[in-house]
């Protein structure tokens, strides 16, 4: 069964602070104020354009802290798409919010409407790192919130991100370790992107603050995201989405930008494997065999894992599939290089 997400951006709704990093209508690319009208017309434009046969859908409530907009206004956008929940036409509803708006008056409201799952944005486990980034909660507010939304049927997400003001690799680590305690279904994995007309901009230009690179990004995601994995916590989401605003010549200054940031994630995880199995093969030619549908992240971007096999190790790899193997199942078939051959 496919799921479906229909977004429905509530920018800065619901928000008490200003986070340092945060212009979520820039992030979002949306400047609209959101009524129950804009709901119903929302929901209806993407059932328009989903086969609706053997798929599951759900409303997603997103940029905003949706507990913290008042009650009867979520109420109102909850109601509407409550009401195709009731028709069969969507399965539930996912919203995302802050842990110290969360209480059992307003979870109590949110099961009556058809709530399904509550994504909760952690960023860090260090308390430190969420003062400097203006955060205004605590880690023993997730920790509180995490122990009152599992008094309900809710499916739980955290939202991580790294690179943020303070943060450090070990702290992210420890962020993780905290959040693998917590043993949500879900989580998302952030880097840090510095936006326009944040206070992270003003840091950044002031040699306040230095935004992760690609390269250190993609080696702190691999260690978290295999960590989850290790853990059974699905991670659905490595980096910000692409949009006109998230992208190059957008409103992203400075950061780990990159539109496969995923992509590289697995890619990278690729290249470990591969080199372990390889790591006392040299000047040979190799053929690489991958699950089906996993020869792109085996060959990493640009065929990146493939250079690099060639310039650390004299290696010629070719990656092929079979579809005998498991995710993350690699096979290697080596023959040593004849003068001048190669594959």
């Amino acid at each position: 069964m496919r799921t479906y997400n229909i977004p429905i951006f509530v920018p800065h709704r619901g928000c008490p602070f200003d986070c340092v990093f945060c212009n979520q209508k820039r992030i979002t690319g949306t400047n609209n104020e959101v009524t129950p009208q804009t709901v119903d017309n929302t929901i209806k434009e993407y059932l328009k354009t989903i086969n609706t046969e053997d798929a599951k859908i759900e409303v997603a409530f997103f940029g905003g802290s949706f507990t913290g907009i008042p009650m009867s206004e979520q109420t109102s956008l909850l109601s509407v798409a409550h009401k195709y929940i009731q028709m069969g036409k969507i399965h539930g509803i996912r919203l995302s919010t802050r842990p110290d708006y969360i209480n059992r008056e307003i979870l109590d409201n949110l099961l009556k409407y058809g709530v399904t799952t509550i994504e909760l944005g952690v960023q860090s486990m260090s308390d430190d790192v969420l003062l400097a980034s203006g955060r205004g909660h605590t880690s023993k507010d997730v920790v509180n919130a995490v122990k009152k939304i599992r008094e309900y049927p809710f499916t739980l997400g955290l939202q991580m991100m790294t690179g943020l003001p303070q943060d450090t690799f070990e702290k992210s680590i420890y962020t993780a370790e905290q959040i693998i305690k917590l043993q949500p279904e879900l989580v998302r994995l952030y880097p840090t992107l510095t936006i326009k007309d944040t206070e992270l901009e003003r840091m950044y230009k002031n040699n306040l603050y230095t935004p992760q690179t690609v390269d250190e990004a993609v080696l702190l995601c691999k260690e978290l995201l295999l960590k989850f994995e290790a853990a059974n916590i699905k991670v659905i989401r490595l980096g910000l989405q692409s949009t006109d605003e998230i992208s190059e010549g957008g409103s992203v200054v400075a950061g780990p930008l990159h539109s496969s940031f995923g992509e590289l994630v697995q890619s990278a995880i690729y290249y470990d494997i591969i080199s372990q199995k390889l790591k006392d093969v040299k000047n040979s030619d190799v053929f690489i065999y991958v699950a089906k549908g996993e020869i792109s992240k085996a060959t990493g971007n640009r065929k990146m894992n493939l250079e690099k096999l060639k310039n650390e190790k004299n290696i010629n790899a070719k990656i092929l599939e079979d579809i005998n193997l498991s995710k993350r199942e690699v096979v290697i078939n080596a023959v040593k290089k004849a003068p001048n051959a190669g594959l």
